[in-house]
């Protein structure tokens, strides 16, 4: 029979190095649970970020270049005609200069979300100080839900330039068609409905 002899050298290095193992399994979980973390945290202030940035976007209309204004915008409430919806108003020019190339920039949203550029022609095109104009357009109420008024264009190169805007005439109410309904009494011309022979129950 042969002896095993015992080192404890050994063994307490055995310990040691098992310890040291645990202890780098701890660090390394410790070190991917921070970096996890971390990166969450990162994700939501680019999100919170993003959303304030929208959410600002959204609650400052976008009423062209800063400076005086050059042109006012009359908006007259959208009116509805067999159908179509028509959008339309005035422009006037209250620089000290003329204005050419005048077209209403507004952005119409389709009843499926979706959005599009258009570029509405005020008439006329140029316009003295102090003269007026007019735009209009008609656009299928089926296809398009709501339009609004992104900015004034002139020339040179179409640029934006700076307005003021009130609102313009109302809707007319809408009238519902009238249809006359004649009710013939019963008996013969000149007969009283209550008589011996056609007796009639009076309340």
């Amino acid at each position: 029979m042969i002896n095993d002899p015992f080192h404890p050298e050994e063994a307490i290095e055995r310990e040691r190095e098992t310890a040291r193992r645990r202890i780098f399994g701890v660090i390394c979980a410790v070190a991917l649970t921070a970096l996890l973390l971390a990166g969450y945290a990162f994700l939501r202030r680019l999100h919170a970020k993003q959303v304030q940035e929208n959410q600002t976007a959204q609650a400052e209309p976008n009423t062209g270049p800063k400076g005086p204004p050059l042109a006012h915008i009359v908006v007259d409430e959208p009116s509805l005609d067999k159908g179509m919806t028509i959008i339309g108003g005035s422009v006037k020019n209250i620089s000290e200069g003329q204005l050419t190339g005048l077209a209403i920039d507004l952005q119409l949203r389709r009843k499926n979300g979706a959005t599009e550029p258009k570029l509405v022609p005020v008439e006329p095109t140029s316009l003295q100080p102090q003269q007026d104009g007019s735009y209009s357009l008609k656009l299928s109420a089926s296809d398009y839900g709501s339009v609004t008024l992104v900015g004034l264009r002139s020339d040179p190169q179409s640029k934006l330039i700076a307005f003021t805007t009130s609102p313009g005439k109302q809707r007319t109410p809408e009238r519902l068609p009238t249809k006359t309904v004649v009710i013939r009494k019963p008996g013969k011309p000149g007969e009283f409905i209550n008589s011996p022979d056609n007796p009639v129950r009076v309340p």
